[in-house]
């Protein structure tokens, strides 16, 4: 593992690297981006997580410490992480990885920053990306889904916290109408996209959320792997390896992507 500062849109920008158990001399790469609504979180608060990740895919994991709201509302955020898988794309063979397998991945405002990054690559002619793993990503705001009653008052994340987050992100943008770069499933057009994985969560108002994306790819004909752990609460990664239903359930979405990479 090494901390590295790269040039960001804003100045330096963190990122820790983590290389995998293996014999591959060039492991493929995913580029992680932590959740928190957009709001928390940094590079130890995912430091596990991504370890569980660079091993349980056998790849080398670049982890990302984007700029954070409300302070750096939208789009910084995307700027930074569009900055950070650009920069792993050009130096995969200085970090011992091999960028030609590149993929995104995140939980909770992280996987919406993993869909926009892809949306973001196929519309620029960016790194190819081969897979993006969204766990219970925010992904259309719409708080009009089912989940978002029906777990109103769900522990770790409610729909109170969810609001907030949403605001503290949007800054001047309205939030009955955001554009795609925060919104990703508002996208006019899903087709070509990577292949994704994505993780949802029974008791949590992002539920539908990450379920309704998962069918507008598929419809739009992208290969997509949805798995909803019904006993599981919002950001079940953090208790991986702890708890076996959130162990079994992050053990299935890296095994997508170890599959999708190798």
């Amino acid at each position: 593992m090494e901390d590295r500062a790269i040039d960001g849109p804003a100045g330096p920008l963190n990122i820790r690297i983590y290389w995998p158990p293996t014999d591959d001399a060039a492991p493929p790469v995913v580029v992680f981006f932590h959740g928190g609504g957009f709001v928390v979180g940094d590079l130890d608060t995912h430091d596990g997580t991504c370890r569980q990740h660079a091993v349980g895919a056998s790849a080398v994991v670049v982890s990302v410490e984007y700029r954070l709201a409300p302070e750096h509302p939208y789009p910084a955020a995307i700027e930074d992480a569009w900055a950070a898988v650009q920069w792993v794309a050009e130096h995969g063979s200085e970090i011992g990885a091999d960028a030609s397998r590149l993929a995104v991945a995140g939980d909770s405002a992280g996987g919406n920053i993993s869909a926009v990054i892809a949306q973001r690559s196929r519309d620029n002619a960016g790194p190819p990306i081969l897979f993006q793993l969204l766990w219970y990503p925010a992904t259309l705001w719409d708080s009009s889904l089912p989940s978002f009653t029906e777990n109103a008052g769900a522990p770790v994340l409610d729909s109170a916290a969810v609001a907030a987050f949403s605001r503290y992100y949007a800054g001047e943008i309205d939030l009955f109408n955001p554009p795609p770069g925060m919104a990703p499933g508002r996208a006019a057009n899903l087709a070509d996209l990577p292949a994704a994985y994505i993780g949802v969560a029974g008791h949590d108002p992002l539920r539908d959320d990450g379920t309704r994306y998962g069918e507008l790819l598929a419809a739009a004909g992208v290969p997509v792997e949805v798995h909803n752990a019904e006993t599981m609460v919002h950001a079940y990664l953090g208790y991986a390896g702890v708890v076996p239903a959130a162990t079994d359930a992050m053990d299935r979405g890296v095994a997508a992507l170890r599959a999708a990479l190798h």
